[in-house]
């Protein structure tokens, strides 16, 4: 079923060059923000962790006011006539100014502008910014003693089958400690840990090697121009490429203060134990990139050594095994369904990495959105198919259970919600 969607997911070709996306509430105007501290901030492999404590502290503090759905961290009620755009500002900028008190300077600039442009009377505002100031304080006490940058040491061993810093720049393993980390809605990091790799000497890891070596080459003669745009599209840089996409989802199905929330908390914390989830597996088997894997001949007699072979694009500096993006965008793309309760969501992604201008994307499904992003990984060259089946298993584990366990609905006041796009 995986191989025959892969050829339907390349049918169309990418639209190219959309006008900028402007934000419709504070939730994404602040999502905007986060998106731009947290990248100045210099987060990369870890920046998902920086927006799911922004976007809890947001959803627990407008949840306080308006109490639709089961508080996260926060419990505390706020009066019904204070300002939810007043208590999503300040418990994104409280956790923003913590987390990165170098900016300080300019969030509490955006602060004020923020607080500034909102209609409402004084004392509804002034309720909004307490409410928004206690439920960061409560995220940030919960996460305290989280493992966010532990200082762990990852010691790679050279042989076959073994993770080793990967060419061009053979940087050392990023985000280590992201193994230990105490997840969000999850019992443990481990608790979804994959099977591990086809072992060197099978016939799965055979034709898993060749498949990569043929698609993923960056100068693949098999691999089409739609493939190549596919491959490159998906090395932007994911969670703020996922920022983007999740403020176009707000705009387009026009969502409230509440329900927009509600929204960014649900993906970046299923996002998070995804990763989290991943990142604990690719450190407990330490699987080797294919650039290297493919330099060195596969540990497999029936396979060749090609010391020339370069992917598509530049390998990201952490062990194969699972991949990264299938655990998360297989999170997140299930949520994003659950959410809607159909598949049938309209996505639309960008990418920056193109030299011609900015490329979109636009899905109507949620399974051609994971599709397409499972074999971008192997077109890029980063991965093997084993490793992006058990990613997308482990996404989908983390999902399910986040949606049976977390922000439920405790109070059906409005007509449920229904997938119905701006025309």
């Amino acid at each position: 079923m995986r191989k025959a969607r892969m050829w339907l997911a390349l049918a169309g070709v990418p639209a190219l060059t959309v006008t900028v996306l402007q934000a419709q509430n504070v939730v994404t105007d602040w999502t905007a923000i986060a998106s731009k501290t947290i990248k100045q901030g210099g987060k990369t492999s870890d920046a998902f962790l920086y927006f799911a404590y922004t976007s809890i502290a947001v959803y627990d503090a407008t949840n306080s006011i308006h109490r639709r759905f089961r508080p996260f961290y926060f419990a505390g009620i706020t009066d019904r006539d204070a300002s939810d755009e007043a208590a999503a500002v300040s418990a994104a900028h409280a956790i923003l100014v913590y987390y990165f008190p170098d900016q300080k300077g300019t969030l509490d600039a955006q602060y004020e502008r923020s607080l500034n442009g909102i209609i409402a009377p004084a004392d509804a505002k002034r309720k909004g910014v307490d409410a928004g100031a206690a439920a960061a304080q409560t995220v940030i006490s919960e996460r305290t003693g989280d493992g966010r940058e532990a200082d762990i040491t990852y010691t790679w061993k050279t042989g076959p089958g073994d993770w080793q810093p990967t060419p061009p720049g053979f940087l050392p393993p990023a985000g280590p400690w992201l193994q230990f980390m105490r997840p969000f809605t999850m019992k443990s990091a481990s608790q979804f840990l994959p099977r591990g790799p086809y072992p060197l000497s099978s016939e799965e890891w055979v034709a898993d090697f060749n498949l990569t070596r043929l698609f993923g080459e960056a100068g693949s003669t098999v691999r089409t121009p739609k493939q190549t745009e596919i491959g490159l599209f998906w090395t932007d840089q994911p969670f703020y490429q996922d920022a983007r996409a999740w403020t176009y989802l707000v705009q387009n199905y026009h969502l409230d203060v509440p329900d927009s929330a509600r929204l960014m908390a649900i993906l970046w914390t299923g996002f998070s134990d995804a990763l989290i989830g991943c990142f604990n597996a690719k450190y407990t088997f330490g699987f080797w990139r294919p650039v290297t894997a493919i330099r060195a001949g596969g540990g497999n007699a029936e396979l060749t050594a090609d010391p020339g072979w370069t992917p598509l694009g530049i390998t990201p500096n952490h062990p194969e095994y699972p991949a990264a993006h299938a655990c998360g965008t297989s999170a997140v793309s299930s949520l994003v369904a659950d959410y809607f309760g159909t598949q049938n969501v309209h996505v639309v992604m960008d990418s920056l990495v193109f030299t011609d201008g900015i490329h979109t994307h636009s899905f109507d499904n949620t399974a051609d959105w994971l599709d397409e992003v499972f074999w971008a990984r192997i077109f890029a060259g980063f991965h093997f198919l084993h490793s992006l089946r058990d990613g997308e298993e482990l996404g989908r584990d983390v999902s399910r259970q986040l949606f049976e366990n977390n922000f439920q609905v405790i109070h059906h006041d409005r007509h449920e919600m229904q997938a119905q796009p701006a025309n």
